[in-house]
């Protein structure tokens, strides 16, 4: 592996950098304190993304995107984290998985999400299916030539923009024995298909302004045209498209984790009680070496793994542990941050205590911690027979 980036991947970086200083920051605060995001500042960002060439980058050259590896892509995610996930996600980075679009699907979803026509979302987690994904109750069944659908999602991001969702979807039922155990197929939905509801969802602490959805079902049908990939075979798709994902939370956590870390650095550097700056206090000290540490240590640790997917090695268990440690690292490095600036770390005079507030859900989605750590331990010891 080369530790070093080309000259191109440094223009990357350098690129997304300056968008994000100055197309996402100036409008944290607004986003922050009314929980929306302005129209025109959405459309304003989607287009200069357009017009860098950045959107959709994480799609190939083929279909109409940038072409960028695993590993170009995490370098494109790690600087967007710095910025509000709100204003971001107008970035534009379609979800990977409609390249099992096939026939009439490519004309209608995967070609204009790429080209920025139609926007896309992702819904999986149910209100009694987290992640027990195979606990799913939305349930499809067979009537005729179509599907009928009833149920309810949630906690699904970027619906309220979306102009189509990709909803894993149960099927079907198998007796196994360790009991019966779901047959799951993804959908592609429209938005305004009679009998699919997108509903406003929770007020959530994290991501002002990124809201979470809900979606009902009921009664609502859907022709076999609109199954991505095969029917019960939602975990194929699942696992060739989607396990990357996790990627993108570790490195945008990276990200922001630098940010923060910024903030902690300069403060120690300006600040002085008895005498002298806190800097050269070791209690200070010690905490700015410690958080450094493991920001590096999260980021080699995602680089490699998306690394390994372009040089197509296996990456299950490196991806799971970059999640896990890089989220980990994030809350812990914002926490010590707010502890080197005292009182003010917790006023909203200054953004650290919205870092704070946001670390806590990169945990939680696309995977607990716990889940990560499943599968972290499932992959060493499944070569074993245990």
């Amino acid at each position: 592996m080369n530790f070093g980036l080309t000259e191109e991947q440094e223009m990357i970086v350098s690129t997304v950098r300056r968008f994000v200083e100055e197309e996402i920051y100036p409008h944290e605060d607004l986003v922050d304190r009314t929980g929306e995001v302005p129209a025109e500042i959405a459309a304003q960002i989607k287009q200069k993304t357009m017009d860098l060439g950045f959107y959709a980058c994480n799609f190939p050259e083929e279909v109409g995107g940038a072409g960028l590896s695993h590993l170009e892509f995490a370098l494109v995610e790690r600087e967007l984290g710095r910025g509000s996930m709100a204003l971001n996600h107008f970035f534009g980075r379609p979800q990977n998985i409609l390249m099992a679009c096939e026939g009439e699907q490519r004309e209608r979803y995967l070609l204009p999400a790429v080209r920025g026509e139609r926007m896309d979302a992702l819904a999986m987690t149910e209100p009694d299916a987290g992640s027990d994904v195979r606990g799913m109750k939305c349930v499809a069944k067979r009537d005729g030539g179509d599907w009928v659908v009833n149920g309810t999602k949630h906690f699904i991001s970027g619906a309220d923009h979306a102009d189509f969702i990709i909803v894993f979807i149960a099927t079907g039922e198998d007796d196994t024995p360790k009991g019966p155990k779901k047959r799951i197929t993804a959908f592609l939905v429209d938005r305004g298909t009679p009998g699919f509801e997108i509903a406003p969802g929770y007020e959530s602490v994290s991501h002002r302004g990124y809201k979470n959805m809900i979606l009902r079902f009921d009664n609502c049908r859907l022709p076999d045209a609109q199954v991505l990939g095969e029917v019960d075979g939602g975990f194929a798709v699942m696992n060739e498209w989607l396990y990357a994902t996790r990627i993108t939370v570790a490195t945008m956590a990276v990200g922001r984790a630098r940010r923060v870390f910024d903030y902690a650095l300069n403060y120690s550097a300006e600040r002085k009680q008895f005498g002298q700056q806190i800097g050269k206090f070791q209690g200070v000290s010690f905490k700015l070496a410690d958080m450094i540490t493991e920001i590096d240590a999260a980021e080699w640790l995602t680089l490699s793994s998306a690394w390994r997917l372009d040089q197509g090695l296996p990456a299950n268990r490196e991806i799971a542990s970059a999640k896990v440690y890089a989220s980990e690292m994030l809350a812990r490095v914002t926490d010590e941050a707010i502890a080197i600036y005292g009182g003010m770390g917790l006023m909203n005079d200054l953004p650290l205590e919205r870092f704070w507030r946001d670390a806590r859900v990169e945990r939680i989605w696309d995977g607990t911690s716990e889940i990560q750590r499943h599968i972290i331990s499932r992959e060493l010891l499944r070569p074993l027979g245990a």
